[in-house]
């Protein structure tokens, strides 16, 4: 039986008009001018509304070669709903303005049948944006090849189980056919987020945040869970997608495959100059076969 997750965030935090959609997608993409390669085997990219952080977004997906992946693994935070674990969706099928994407049944029973992950409602589904603001783009770029999904709710997952989903989802990066979009903005920075983090050596604020964002990216490319989590731990960077970012980083180091994270794209929502300021840091990597 069909069951629809339906794209409830179409309309607001980004077009439900689907030529428009697909016009946008297409202009972000070209303008980044990137190569395709079947290389690229997983994504990082942000998840903000499109009007923030929709050209960043293309940074990361441009790099995509379609043809012969049939299957994507999503990997995003939960922002409104509390699970120490990962969650799986119970949905058949997600919706986008310019296309739907059917979820892979048997994948998902495979990783039920491990007994580690929960299954999230279909309004929780819903209600959480950080996978759906991949899908538009993953159907604008996977258009005429068809894939399926693979939702995964990553929740406030500790360090020793983003270890142990790792070790788990590991052996799905081993498979050249499969594709990791792994979601997360960077550092929230103003009162309306309770973080303000200021470094005055770097200059202004916004130089700042940069510095910080550059740190831990940084700390990403080196595929390092250990010292991303010090780096959390230490600055307390309010990058919201820390745990699927963790939980890739611990998939790449358990697989066979030797995959390297690289950085392409580094966007503020807006400059921070005083305290009264407030913005949010979107950064779009590739993460790439190293022969």
């Amino acid at each position: 039986m069909e069951k629809i997750r339906r794209a409830s965030h179409a309309g607001s935090w980004y077009t439900d008009n689907s030529k428009r959609l697909a016009e946008e997608l297409d202009g972000w993409l070209v303008e980044a001018g990137l190569p395709k390669s079947p290389e690229v085997r997983g994504v990082i990219a942000p998840h903000a509304g499109y009007s923030y952080s929709g050209r960043a977004a293309a940074y990361a997906f441009g790099n995509i070669d379609p043809t012969s992946i049939s299957r994507v693994f999503l990997l995003g935070p939960s922002h409104h709903y509390y699970t120490p674990k990962c969650a799986l969706s119970t949905a058949t099928v997600y919706k986008t303005p310019i296309g739907d994407l059917p979820v892979d049944l048997e994948v998902i029973e495979e990783l039920k049948a491990t007994g580690k992950f929960e299954l999230m409602d279909i309004r929780v589904d819903e209600a959480e944006h950080s996978m759906e603001m991949h899908l538009p783009y993953l159907a604008k770029v996977f258009e005429g090849h068809p894939i399926k999904i693979v939702p995964v709710l990553v929740g406030a997952v500790n360090a020793e189980n983003e270890a142990m989903y790792g070790r788990l989802l590991a052996k799905y990066v081993d498979d050249p056919s499969n594709f990791f979009s792994v979601s997360s903005d960077f550092c929230h920075w103003g009162s309306r987020f309770n973080y303000m983090h200021y470094d005055k050596k770097h200059g202004a604020i916004h130089k700042s945040i940069e510095a910080l964002d550059k740190m831990g990216m940084d700390i990403i490319e080196t595929g390092d869970p250990d010292a991303f989590k010090k780096y959390l731990l230490e600055y307390d960077n309010t990058i919201c997608g820390r745990h699927p970012i963790s939980v890739f980083l611990h998939m790449l180091g358990n697989c066979s495959t030797k995959i390297k994270i690289k950085f392409l794209r580094y966007e503020q929502s807006s400059q921070c100059k005083t305290k009264r300021d407030s913005s949010v840091s979107y950064a779009s990597a590739a993460a790439k076969v190293d022969a």
